[in-house]
């Protein structure tokens, strides 16, 4: 669209008229007054042009009002909305770094000439005529430096929760921060004492763990809190798009769909008093769920294809860097699938765009300000959107047979792979273009994977396989495993009798006990079907670099540990 002023025409690139973003084009005059044009009926924001402003120009200044838009509490012009006073509007520290004023009158006209930023202070330099204070408030890894009066500064410390308010102005040192707040007035709102246990100086993520009520507070825990939250708004785009329902399974269950028998007992015992059966509020032994996997091959067949990202139990006694008691995981079915790959494509699906998100988000941005390995940390993420490599089991116990690295423990067939095991494999096999993708193992020994699995078509000379897979990726090695489920009846009651889960295969229905239900399943209606579940914390955690995936949970649980 071309706007005419006097012998000037105004181009402004890709607008037309019914998407104008300005109700008015404003002109600064060559001495200093302003002249307006009314281009669209409106009350969509105002671009702001100085006299030498080029079209190329005119668009940017149309994009920024785009993400002044996007300002939380704020209205179109970039002012914080006085519509709800009991919010008590303000503007983030992320979206003020990003708004960057060429003089006052700009400032003034994207509003930014009185804002208010609620935040924490993240530290203080006190000068004879001036203070320096840096505004953290958990939107980003960096902070706003807000320029503050000494009698404004007077009582404020590390950890104060503060309410500020003023201009957003060119700095006064660019070098440091291109722009800084002008503070016209300082509220205290949370003030803190010498007792406060986070301090300015580095403090481990150990000690970090014993106060999990406060490390969020750490802007790169809050990083990873933001980054957590826009991974799960990806997986539900994405699956959403697929067509997946969402759903929501029982954190109570009758059953441990893994077998292993390290479940949470759900009792009303009182301390101290032996548990009896009086003690069992659902009439029979209860546990916390292990995996949703069960219930959700019972909705599939409803629905077709369900997922849900659900908390899981395990009473395991690990304390390594990858185990915790209470985790989430990311699990879905589809049914009328007949092929593992449609399972294995369905995780590269959904991972591969929480990959790409990060080479271009803020989020990928603040973690890669906090790391000292960036190179590193964004050869994972490319290594993510490239093609995974593939190998079955018994390929990775002859590779790892033929190794001249010594393990502590010998690879055998029929002994399963050991955390050392997956390490290398993640390693070697998953080189790919001088990076490491993560890497499908497939087919393992029945022997060694739960009842519920499909049998392969084709066994190899060592035993019987199934049609499952573990993913590997570095560190943190297995951090998702799926399976064809097996859809007949006759040949699930076979393995469960192979592991003597039932008496013989016309079992009644007291001694299916708690699967029968799931047995019922196959009586009615019951389709080839697929699924998998993925430790969620765990691939945050590969994608984060961080090196425990106790930092991607906000109040983890492991044993001996259950703060707050």
């Amino acid at each position: 669209m071309n706007l005419l002023l006097g012998k000037r025409t105004i181009h402004l690139a890709g607008c037309g008229t019914r998407q104008l973003l300005a109700r008015r084009v404003k002109v600064a005059g060559r001495k200093g007054c302003h002249q307006y044009l009314r281009a669209w009926r409106s009350t969509l924001p105002l671009i702001y042009l100085s006299p030498a402003s080029s079209a190329h120009q005119a668009a940017l200044h149309r994009k920024a009002m785009l993400r002044n838009l996007a300002s939380p509490f704020s209205t179109s012009r970039g002012h914080p909305s006085r519509g709800i006073a009991s919010a008590r509007p303000h503007t983030s520290v992320a979206w003020m770094l990003r708004q960057k004023p060429t003089d006052a009158a700009h400032a003034q006209f994207l509003g930014l000439d009185k804002v208010v930023i609620n935040g924490y202070i993240q530290s203080i330099r006190n000068q004879k005529q001036r203070s320096f204070a840096a505004i953290g408030d958990g939107s980003s890894m960096q902070t706003l430096q807000a320029l503050l009066t000494p009698e404004q500064a007077r009582g404020v410390s590390y950890g104060c929760a503060v309410r500020l308010t003023g201009s957003w102005k060119p700095s006064l040192k660019p070098s440091i921060q291109s722009h800084e707040l002008h503070v016209s007035r300082l509220d205290l709102v949370g003030p803190t004492n010498t007792s406060y246990p986070l301090q300015k100086k580095y403090q481990s993520p150990e000690y970090l763990r014993t106060m999990p009520h406060l490390r969020s507070r750490i802007p790169f825990n809050a990083a990873l809190l933001r980054f957590r939250s826009d991974a799960i708004a990806i997986v539900t785009k994405t699956l959403s798009e697929m067509a997946f329902v969402q759903t929501h399974t029982p954190i109570i269950t009758s059953s441990d769909c893994e077998g292993a028998g390290e479940v949470f007992h759900v009792s009303t015992a009182s301390k101290g008093k032996p548990r009896g059966p009086e003690d069992d509020f659902f009439r029979s032994p209860k546990y916390l769920t292990v995996s949703s996997q069960l219930h959700l091959e019972a909705l599939s067949q409803s629905v077709g294809k369900v997922w849900t990202l659900s908390p899981s139990f395990r009473a395991e006694r690990s304390d390594t860097t990858r185990h915790l008691s209470e985790f989430y995981q990311l699990e879905a079915e589809m049914s009328f699938v007949e092929s593992m790959d449609d399972v294995m494509h369905l995780i590269r699906s959904i991972l591969t765009p929480i990959a790409r998100s990060l080479g271009t988000s803020q989020t990928g941005q603040d973690l890669l300000y906090a790391s000292d390995q960036k190179e590193e940390l964004r050869g994972r993420w490319h290594g993510i959107t490239l093609d995974w490599k593939r190998i079955t089991y018994t390929e990775a116990i002859k590779n790892l047979q033929a190794s001249t690295h010594i393990f502590e423990h010998e690879p055998k067939w029929a002994a399963g792979l050991q955390t050392e095991h997956e390490k290398y494999i993640a390693q070697m096999v998953g080189v790919n273009a001088r990076h490491v993708t993560p890497v499908f193992v497939t087919h393992y020994p029945r022997l060694l994977k739960p009842f519920y699995m499909l049998s392969s078509a084709e066994s190899e000379a060592e035993g019987e396989t199934v049609d499952c897979f573990d993913l590997l990726v570095p560190d943190f090695c297995e951090i998702a495993g799926g399976s064809m489920r097996e859809h007949r009846l006759q040949p699930l009651l076979a393995a469960m009798l192979q592991r003597k889960l039932i008496p013989s295969l016309e079992p009644s229905d007291d001694q299916l006990r708690d699967l029968k239900w799931y047995v019922d399943l196959r009586k009615w209606g019951s389709v080839p079907h697929g699924g998998f579940g993925l430790g969620f914390d765990r691939i945050l955690g590969y994608m984060a670099g961080v090196p425990h995936v106790r930092e991607m949970v906000t109040f983890p649980r492991w044993v001996g540990r259950c703060d707050c």
